[in-house]
């Protein structure tokens, strides 16, 4: 069985920018695949996939600029997000398409969810 958050990533990806008030996106960047902090970031997400259905979250990751969860060119990602080429970035994009938190360090499932869960949209019960 594959995982719901790499499901995800693998069914018809569209851009970020045509998430934007359909999903929430966590945009992860790093210089290659094997980088600490995305190796990080995804053991903190496992497991938290229903988590992240629930709160209409889609992950997008951006390794050199290769991109999966997206048909975003990798450059277009950088260029956009200001993303550097060489570390590792996460950032939380809320569905209106602003950046609502941006880290150098993985982002831990607790502190992902309590930030969802504060946005105007998750409050008033639209997910």
């Amino acid at each position: 069985m594959i995982p719901i958050l790499l499901a995800a990533a693998l069914a018809a990806p569209s851009t970020v920018a045509d998430m934007r008030w359909q999903k929430r996106v966590l945009l992860l960047a790093a210089p290659t695949p094997d980088d600490p902090g995305i190796a990080a970031q995804r053991q903190a997400l496992v497991g938290w996939d229903a988590e992240a259905l629930e709160r209409d979250l889609a992950i997008v990751t951006v390794i050199g600029d290769r991109v999966f969860g997206s048909t975003d060119p990798g450059p277009t990602l950088r260029a956009r997000y200001r993303i550097p080429a060489g570390r590792f970035v996460a950032i939380l994009i809320g569905k209106d398409g602003g950046e609502k938190m941006r880290t150098a360090k993985p982002i831990a499932p607790q502190v992902l969810a309590e930030a969802i869960d504060a946005m105007p949209m998750r409050r008033a019960g639209r997910h």
